[in-house]
C-alpha cells in the first residue's frame, strides 16, 4: 500500500510509477529500457525498506534521485510537479541546486 501525504491509502501500481517517469521524460533520449531499470531498482529499494506500507514521499524522492543523474530536464519536469513550486523563485533554487551539483561533481 501507498500512503499519501493526506492519509489515504492506496494500492501500490507500478504503471502509475512508470507513467510518470515516462512524462517526464517525454520527448528526452531516455529508453524504455532504462525506465523499465529505473523503475525496478525503484521497487528493490522499496521492498528493501518498508514491508506493507510505503509513503508515497519515499517513492517520489527516489524517483527524483534517479531522474537527477538519468536526464536534467526529466528531472527538473518531475520536481517542478512533484514539489509542487509556488513561485519562480523555487523553481529557480532548484536549478541553481541542480547547477550547483553538476559543478562539484566535476
Amino acid at each position: 500500500m501507498v500512503v499519501k501525504v493526506d492519509g489515504r491509502r492506496e494500492i501500490y501500481d507500478r504503471d502509475k510509477l512508470k507513467r510518470s517517469i515516462q512524462i517526464a521524460c517525454k520527448k528526452r533520449q531516455v529508453s524504455t529500457s532504462k525506465i523499465d531499470s529505473v523503475v525496478n531498482k525503484i521497487e528493490g529499494i522499496l521492498r528493501d525498506r518498508f514491508q506493507d506500507e510505503v509513503p508515497s514521499r519515499e517513492i517520489g524522492e527516489l524517483v527524483i534521485d534517479y531522474l537527477r543523474n538519468l536526464d536534467e530536464v526529466a528531472y527538473v519536469r518531475f520536481a517542478s510537479v512533484y514539489r509542487n513550486f509556488q513561485d519562480k523563485e523555487e523553481f529557480l533554487n532548484e536549478l541553481e541546486g541542480l547547477k550547483n551539483n553538476k559543478k562539484t561533481a566535476i
